[in-house]
């Protein structure tokens, strides 16, 4: 495997970046021409601000091409070659909870929370119930795989135990949950855990890589869901906002 990506790879990967930015930097200008009317030294700020993040999205995009889908698929090989199988679960777990906490989506959803909250709702208590609620889930995958239980006998009672949440959490953490689902389904758990989940699907034998690998991001979407929904159960038992 070779360290870098091929020409045609990275000229991919501008390309997708470019398609990204173009259609909001045209909504920017024909804003700023008609309505914003913004000063040149903002316009200036906000253009540095959108090359620096362009570069970076295509050195991110490139990083994870050339490092985090082949390594999850390698580390989730390995350890489902292993004859403990069950290892696999607790692994999922560590695994789960470091990807999550590193994820940047997710601190940036914990800091807007904690500001939008008036400091009401901390962010560590978001970041972590989000790292340990995909934590338990990517470990509930991981015994899925182990022991080929049925996709649809883990995520079915999960969204039904959602829908009895909403009614039972506070208002207050009930958006928020839905909209953690999207944030911890980022970048580093679609492309390391995910491959991972099909790197081991692939070692252990009976299992196939399509149906018992694939799967896994619907069960990170469902945790912060339930994670942040029963903290906001519990944020009810205390009494909710206070005045």
């Amino acid at each position: 495997m070779t360290g870098l990506i091929p020409p045609e790879g990275a000229y991919q990967v501008i390309l997708d970046v470019l398609q990204v930015f173009l259609p909001l930097l045209i909504f920017f200008f024909a804003f700023q021409v008609l309505y914003l009317k913004l000063p040149i030294r903002y316009i200036a700020n906000i253009l540095k601000g959108v090359l620096l993040t362009f570069f970076g999205m295509i050195l991110f995009i490139w990083g994870i091409n050339i490092a985090f889908l082949p390594l999850g698929t390698e580390i989730g090989a390995c350890i489902g070659g292993l004859e403990r199988f069950w290892l696999l679960i607790p692994f999922g777990f560590l695994m789960g909870f470091l990807a999550t906490f590193a994820e940047p989506a997710v601190r940036v959803l914990s800091r807007q929370i904690e500001d939008s909250s008036g400091g009401y709702i901390k962010r560590s208590l978001i970041l972590y119930t989000l790292s340990l609620g995909v934590a338990f889930f990517v470990a509930l995958g991981m015994a899925k795989i182990v022991y080929g239980i049925p996709f649809q006998y883990i995520v079915i009672p999960g969204y039904l135990l959602a829908l009895i949440l909403l009614r039972l959490s506070d208002r207050d953490f009930t958006a928020i949950a839905f909209d953690s689902g999207g944030v911890a389904s980022g970048p580093m758990a679609v492309t390391f855990l995910m491959s991972m989940a099909v790197g081991a699907a692939a070692a252990i034998e009976g299992r196939s890589p399509i149906p018992d690998g694939f799967g896994m991001i619907a069960l990170i979407m469902l945790a912060p869901v339930l994670s942040v929904m029963l903290v906001g159960i519990l944020f009810r038992l205390k009494g909710g906002r206070p005045a």
